[in-house]
């Protein structure tokens, strides 16, 4: 199956900087992730996301599922649900295992949405 690639520009911005905070997710009491070592991804007008290192996520609590998306911009997407969160934590969890060269930092990263866990904390 072919795929669109597309490379950001001036018209589909996307940065991906160090963040400069500890960040920390948690979800059922329970920490998630905790990390020195996060990156902010900003694409286009989305909020901002947070990539954190998968070394510094507890992946025994992640359970990978069959779910997957893609994007032109980063490539294929894979999920992980958090089976300790119940029905919140289904697919919570995304990672691009093979990103694009234009976005090739967030690779062996993780991102949580905001919703499907208790709390992403950045912490100065």
């Amino acid at each position: 199956m072919s795929r669109t690639i597309k490379v950001p520009d001036a018209s589909h911005p996307i940065t991906i900087e160090r963040n400069a905070s500890r960040v920390v997710v948690t979800t059922g009491g329970t920490v998630i992730a905790d990390t020195h070592d996060a990156l902010t991804l900003r694409e286009a007008s989305y909020p901002a996301v947070l990539y954190i290192p998968r070394k510094d996520v507890d992946m025994t609590r992640l359970e990978r599922t069959e779910h997957a998306t893609y994007c032109p911009y980063k490539g294929e997407c894979a999920y992980f649900s958090i089976s300790s969160a119940g029905e919140q934590g289904t697919n919570a969890v995304w990672t691009y295992e093979e990103p694009y060269e234009a976005v090739e930092s967030i690779r062996g990263h993780l991102a949580f949405y905001p919703d499907r866990v208790d709390s992403i904390e950045e912490k100065h």
